[in-house]
Order: structure tokens, then sequence, then C-alpha cells
């Protein structure tokens, strides 16, 4: 079918289509309580007279108008051939238009600010940071009292871990949601989010939430409906009676946790069926090849972004769909549900935005990247190479990779982080190592020996995650502080060891808070906490290791900021040195937006590049040595395009006629002056 037949049966279909809309809008204005909404009598929001009646109606239809050609193209092409499409369809657009009819008004209005600003997430002021609430503060409720924490710190986006009602015992720390419309209860109720988000947008804080959507909990009323044997859930999930199917796919389809389960089909007695779990057996995989899948999860989704979310975080985008002979992961079809989903949020929520979590392989993750896509996207790639360069001393990898990797279309960025809550994978490309004459294979094998403490002279105290014995992948696990050798400096009590952790610490934390796009701590990070090893108590927690780099914050460190008689604190030298560059990240112009030039230092232990932004210039200089290095001043004056400069970090004014010497780990951010 070509482009015009498709656009002419999109039209023809919302001809048809928009009085019931509208019907199912007037039903909804019957029965809201008075005062809900009022109509605007005579012009639209825009001030022309006699367009409409009703100006929530107004900016619905031309978003409508705007975004339906796309959207209904995408879902024509996905559902076409199911019976039942037009019906999700008419439903899909009636959730829409009634989420953005029941939206708050305080959320409407962040929507019209942001359609005028769509680069408010570019800006340098924007600082992220993540966080489980009950490690962090017990529940919701005590949260909102450290909305004042954050401002101090300088954040300006928080994302908070998987909080929704989660499968008794083993949840995947979050990740098999068992209800998206209730918070589990240890941590509080709905009501409580909504009451923490109304306090963070006050504060000016963006709030980010996980969006699990390529599957559910067993326990989900979905997955319940479907073991009762309720058809419209059963075709929700995918079931097999045997293995003949399952058996197909898995010639082509790789294992995600090899070291608890085997294969990604699990054996369900009271079904006696075989059903999809490609992460653990209690995550039901989602049929996205039923529309009615996709129309329940639009659903869940703008009931979640009407809480007073911000941007949402896509959880596992790579698989949600599949087709017998790949892989199933990073397949086109993935892509274009992520982009009616985009186009829905556009409609009803259009200040919401995506965040793609594709730890894949480096090619894969720029895919998701786009304004009709996900707007920001983790970047593995950055986070693996600075350890990388860290345990080499040498940014050959890391440059390498930047050149031609680092550069995303326009609307859109990077969120750059050093730690998650997640493990580390060397997710870098096998040809970038290639072409500086790095065998991809045995490095990975250095670096995994490097962070578990195994290389002889190694700093860091990681652990294992996932190792695979027959196919030699392992992931790491750690705190940033452990990895980057505090742990191992404290049980040694080696002053000058400790030194160095610190200096690592803060330089990874200034080239992520510089180099472009929107900067995660994940929270701890401030206060240099070391490995958990106690997680191995809890029961439901000991077969994985990545809990060992999420422990509960200590109050009682605060104290240490107000002790003027402890100054050689290192708990407070970290703070401190932390807010420190986040404050001069906010009062840098030149880091805003996502443009960054990679320029030739001539010392391989010496990163440099330059942000340019509305005319402002700054040059970042990362030494990732233990050892003095020296770079020649013409190399800075030729990139920063004067004569003296000033250091934002450490307040000192340097001249370019004579040779620039960095200290051990120093990063310096140059301007002009």
């Amino acid at each position: 079918m070509t482009e015009q037949e498709v656009a002419a049966r999109a039209q023809l279909t919302l001809d048809r289509l928009r009085p019931r809309l509208k019907q199912a809008w007037e039903n909804a204005q019957a029965s809201a309580q008075s005062g809900a909404v009022e109509s605007t009598g005579k012009t639209d929001p825009e001030g022309r007279p006699g367009v409409c009646a009703d100006q929530l109606w107004c900016e619905f239809e031309r978003r409508l108008e705007e975004h339906w050609g796309p959207l209904f193209a995408i879902l024509y092409h996905l559902y076409h051939d199911r019976y039942d499409f037009f019906y999700h369809l008419e439903q899909i657009l009636t959730t829409a238009a009634l989420s953005w009819f029941e939206r708050d008004e305080a959320l409407r209005d962040n929507d019209r600010a942001r359609i005028n600003n769509p680069d408010w997430f570019k800006s340098e002021q924007i600082v992220g940071g993540a966080l489980y609430v009950d490690l962090f503060s017990e529940n919701l409720s005590r949260l909102r009292q450290h909305v004042g924490y954050f401002k101090d710190l300088g954040l300006t986006y928080l994302h908070l871990m998987p909080l929704f009602a989660v499968r008794p015992g083993n949840n995947d720390g979050g990740y098999a949601i068992s209800n998206y419309r209730s918070v589990n209860p240890g941590l509080g109720t709905v009501n409580d989010l909504r009451l923490l988000a109304q306090d963070l947008r006050e504060a000016g804080i963006v709030l980010v939430l996980d969006f699990v959507f390529n599957h559910t909990a067993d326990d989900h009323d979905w997955a319940k409906q479907a073991q009762a044997g309720n058809f419209e859930h059963r075709e929700f999930y995918y079931l097999f009676p045997d293995r003949t199917e399952p058996d197909k796919y898995e010639r082509t389809l790789r294992e995600i946790f090899p070291t608890v389960r085997r294969g990604n089909f699990t054996w369900h007695d009271g079904m006696r069926h075989w059903v999809w779990t490609t992460f653990n057996s209690f995550q039901w995989d989602l049929n996205y090849s039923n529309p009615g899948v996709f129309r329940a999860m639009l659903e869940e989704m703008l009931y979640i972004a009407n809480m007073g979310v911000d941007v949402l975080r896509l959880d596992a985008v790579a698989f949600i769909w599949k087709q017998m002979g790949t892989g199933c992961e990073n397949l086109d079809e993935a892509h274009l549900l992520i982009r009616a989903f985009n186009r829905l949020a556009k409609i009803a929520a259009p200040g919401l935005l995506f965040k793609s979590e594709a730890i894949v392989h480096p090619d894969e993750v720029v895919k998701y990247i786009d304004q009709n896509e996900c707007q920001i996207s983790y970047n593995p790639t950055l986070m693996a190479l600075l350890w990388e360069s860290l345990a080499t001393r040498k940014t050959d990898l890391l440059v390498q990779t930047l050149g031609h990797r680092f550069r995303l279309p326009a609307e859109t960025a990077w969120v750059n982080y050093l730690r998650c809550h997640d493990d580390i994978g060397w997710t870098f490309d096998d040809n970038d190592a290639a072409a500086i004459g790095i065998n991809a294979y045995n490095h990975r094998q250095f670096l995994n020996q490097f962070y578990t403490g195994q290389f002889e002279g190694s700093f860091a105290r990681g652990v294992p995650f996932q190792e695979n014995v027959e196919t030699g992948d392992m992931r790491i696990s750690g705190t940033m502080a452990s990895l980057a050798g505090l742990e191992q400096a404290i049980d040694e009590d080696d002053e000058q060891k400790k030194e160095l952790a610190i200096r690592r610490m803060m330089l990874l934390h200034g080239v992520t808070l510089s180099i472009g796009g929107i900067p995660l701590l994940y929270l701890g990070e401030e206060w240099g906490m070391l490995n958990d090893y106690d997680f191995v108590k809890d029961p439901a927690k000991a077969g994985d290791s990545r809990w060992i780099h999420r422990p509960k914050m200590k109050w009682e460190y605060l104290d240490e900021l107000n002790d003027e008689l402890n100054d050689a604190s290192i708990r407070k030298r970290i703070y401190l040195s932390l807010r420190h560059l986040i404050h001069q990240r906010k009062s840098t112009p030149a880091l805003a937006g996502q443009e960054m030039e990679l320029f030739n230092t001539s010392n391989r232990s010496v990163l440099g590049y330059v942000r340019i932004h509305d005319g402002d210039r700054l040059v970042v200089l990362a030494n990732f040595s233990e050892t003095t290095q020296v770079i020649a001043g013409n190399k800075v004056r030729t990139a920063g395009l004067g004569r003296f400069f000033e250091d934002a970090i450490e307040k000192t004014t340097i001249g370019t006629s004579e040779p620039l010497t960095l200290a051990p780990y120093q990063i310096c951010w140059l301007s002009r002056v």
C-alpha cells in the first residue's frame, strides 16, 4: 500500500472517529465535578475567534491533527491484519483524550511551557540523581522531607527506582511489577507519590520514573486472568503448549541471566504451557503483536504521567518485539512501538520525555535516540570507557569511540552516568578496539580481572556479576568509590591511595558534568559510599551481586558537614568537592546543549575536548593517569581561541605561552579571560 493510500485511510478513520471522541469528551465533562473544566467561550488558546468553545478540546484536537498521520501509519503497519484493530484504535484515542481532560492544570501548564521550549532538558542547569526510595529515605513521605537535600546538592532531576507494587520475594529489584497503579505498600501510596511530585515540581526538580513495559510480574492481574483461562488475557503473553515453538526461537536467542537459569521460557504447571520469560521466570514478556497489549500499556503509561512524572525511563526497550529467526532484540517493530507511544504522549501529555534503557551494542543504542522516539538515552559506552581509561591510564579507546559515537540528533541528549543500580558491561565496539590495535575479547578479560581486583596493581574492589565460564562473559558490580580505589585505600590505611582514589572520583564526575548531556549521579556517590557486603544476609538479594552497590543511605553523614573540627573527613571532602563541581556546571553556559569537539592533546593519558554553546566556549582537560602529565600551552590556545584562561574548578589563571602541567587525575575546565 502506498503512503498516499495510508494517508487517505488515516484521514477517513479520523473523520469517523472524531464525533465519537468528542462525545466521550462531553460525557467526561458532564460527569466531572463543577469547575473541573470551563469553556473559554469565544476564542481558542491562541486568541482566534470562533474556532472552538472549549480550550482544552482545541489543544487536544490540534495536537491530534499534528500527530495522527504518523501515529496511524505505525499502528496500521503493526496491526492492520488484526480482527480487532479498529476497536483498539478507537480505545487508544479515547484514552489519550480523557487522559488530557483529567490531567492536572499545573501539569498542563508545564506541557505548554515545554512545547514552547523544547530544549529545556539540554540546559546546563539539569543535574540528575537516582535512588531507591526505601534505601534512601525509607518511604515516600520521608523522601518529601529530603527535597531540600537535593536542592542543596544541586540536583534538578530525580530518578526514583521502581516503586510500584511488586511480587513478594525476588522481584528483580522492583522490575517485576504487579500493579502499575499502586505503590509498593512499604513505600507509601499513590497519593504520597503525587504529593512528592508536587513538592519536586515546586522545587524545580524533574521527576523520573521507570516504565517497565516489556513484561509484568507473574502475579499481575493480567497474568492471573491468563492463568484462570481468560482468552483475552492469555493473548497478552506468549504461551506455548509444548517445546516446538520455544525450541525454534531458542536457536537465535541469547541468555540474559545464564547463571540464574537457562533458556528464555518457563514451564507453568497450572496452565500446562511454556511462558516467554526473557529475564526471570517470574517476569512474563508481553505480546505486543496484540494491539490490546499496546492499548493496555498506553493506559498505564498515561496514568503514571498524570501523577506528575516528567520523564519515563523505558525499561528493556530492545526486547519488546519478537520475531522467529531473529535474536528478538532491537527489531524495527520495537522502534515503531516506541514511536507510537511517543506520538500519543505528545498528544495527551506533551511535556513528557522518554529515556531509553538499551544496554546493547553502541550502534543499536543510538537508533533509539530521536525526538520522535526517545529524546534522551543512557550512555553506557561512555560509562564503560571512562572506567576503561582509568584501568589503562590511556584515553585511546575513549577518544576513538567518542570521535564518531557521541553526536546525536537535534533535540536529544545523552544521560551520562558513572554508576547506576545495574552492573557495568564492557559495551564498546570491537571494531573501534581493533582500529587502535586492541583485541576486544582479551581486553574485556583484562577489565574484568582489573575491576575485581585480580589484576596485579589493581586499585578496584568490584565483584563479578553473571559470570559465564563457557563464554568468558562477565559484568562488574561495585560502588563508584570501591571501584575507584577508596575501599582498598581505607583497608590498607594508605593516605596516598586515599588521595588518588578521591582524585579518580572527581575526575570522572568532572567529565560527566561537562561532556554534554544530562549528568546522573547514583545517590551515595556524593559520600563515596563503599560496597555493602551485608546484602548476602537477605535471602531475596543474596543471589544478585548488584545489591553490593545499592547501600542504604546513612544520614549521620550530614553531621560531618557541620563539624568544623573534622575537615579531614573523606566523606565531607567528597561531598563538598562534588557539590562545587555541580555549582560550577550550573554557572557555565557553555555546558548547555550537546555539542562537543575533541582535540588532540598529543598525550595518550589526557582527554581534551571543547564545549561550545551560543558563543560561550570551555576547554576541558582530563588526566587519566596517577602521574603528572604535560601538554603544550599552544594546544589550549588553539582549542580555546585565547591566550589566558581561568580554571573554573581551581579558580586559577593560566597562560598558554608555557606548557600546562596536570597533576595526577586532575581535570580542568578552562574558560578564556
